[in-house]
Order: C-alpha cells, then structure tokens, then sequence
C-alpha cells in the first residue's frame, strides 16, 4: 500500500506506554469514544511534530510506518493495542510517543445523527435568519457535550463557542458543508 496523504489521515491518539511483555502498546486516544481507533484494521504511526504546531509537514517528512492491527481493546480508558511486527516490550517502548493516524475512509459508518468532529470542521456555520457565523474551526469536549469554535480559518482566530447540542445545532448538512444553529450573532 502507498502512503497516504497527510490530508487523508487523521490523528486519533497517541501511544503512551507499552502494555505487557507482548509488544503491547497502550494508546491514549483523542476522544472519549475511539470508535474509529477500535475498528481500524491499520494504523499509521509518526514522530512528526503536530500540524498545529506550525510546521509544514509533508510525507517526506513524516516517515510513517504502517502496521496491521491485530486486536485492540478498551482498558482503563485507554486504548491497548496489539500490532503485526511489534511483539516484545522493548520493541512496544521504541513507539512511545507516536502518533496514531488512521485513514479517514477507514473509519465506521456513523449513525444517521452522530458526526466525526473531523468532518464538522471547515463547514460554515449560519443560524436560522441565515446569517454568516463564521466557519467551523475547532471542536472540543467540555464533558458534558461538544462544543464547536465559530471563527475565521485563515486568522484561527475564535469568534464564538457553541455547544453542540439538538437544541442548538438544527441541521447539519455536511454534503454542502453547513451547519445551521438556533444561535444569534451577538452572543
């Protein structure tokens, strides 16, 4: 297999510690719900520096490795992982500290009301009197729900925070990439 574009990846977790003898590796995933990091059949792993880090990172320069996931299971709200090729603890160790990255088009189908954060990013925000809020830039958790930063891509810079709950998110059309919201511009 080639290696994919940076673009194409999608940064799921993080190995932090090896996890037995084996060649275990223990992952601490990026969100409360690791679907996409349980059900993937192939990770990718780097020691690339984040994209948000403001370097400019290309394929060249990432070096990443693929490996074939053999199981992967939920512990202690981390992700344990075993890898084809990485069978002892030493060789678990060397990784800590990788990225996870995982294909976007390998992840499962999300139910017909759940979204991947990833794919709400970059989409325009407007609210019921269909004024411009701005694009979607950032989503995060607070614990309670997710919460979607409204602003302005080019500058990064964060208008508004949003929760994204059904009482405020009214549609999201991520065909034409447009998120409508029962929220006000001022607010």
């Amino acid at each position: 297999m080639s290696t994919p574009s940076l673009n194409d990846l999608i940064e799921l977790g993080a190995v932090s510690e090896a996890q037995g003898l084996q060649g275990q590796v223990k992952v601490r995933p990026h969100s409360s719900e690791p679907v996409a990091l349980l059900s993937s059949k192939a990770v990718w792993l780097s020691l690339i520096p984040r994209r948000d880090a403001g370097v400019s990172a290309s394929v060249e320069q990432a070096s990443l490795t693929q490996y074939k996931v053999k199981n992967a299971k939920m512990h202690s709200g981390n992700v344990v992982m075993a890898l084809e090729g990485i069978s002892d603890r030493d060789q678990a160790l060397a990784l800590k500290g990788a990225r996870i990255l995982v294909a976007r088009d390998a992840f499962p189908k999300a139910d017909s009301d759940s979204y991947y954060w990833v794919d709400l990013i970059g989409c325009s925000a407007v609210n019921l009197q269909n004024e411009e809020l701005g694009e979607v830039i950032d989503v995060t958790e607070n614990g309670a729900h997710g919460v979607i930063a409204i602003g302005d891509a080019s500058s990064k810079t964060i208008k508004q925070l949003v929760p994204f709950v059904k009482e405020v998110v009214q549609n999201v059309d991520l065909d034409n990439k447009k998120i409508t919201l029962d929220w006000q511009s001022d607010w």
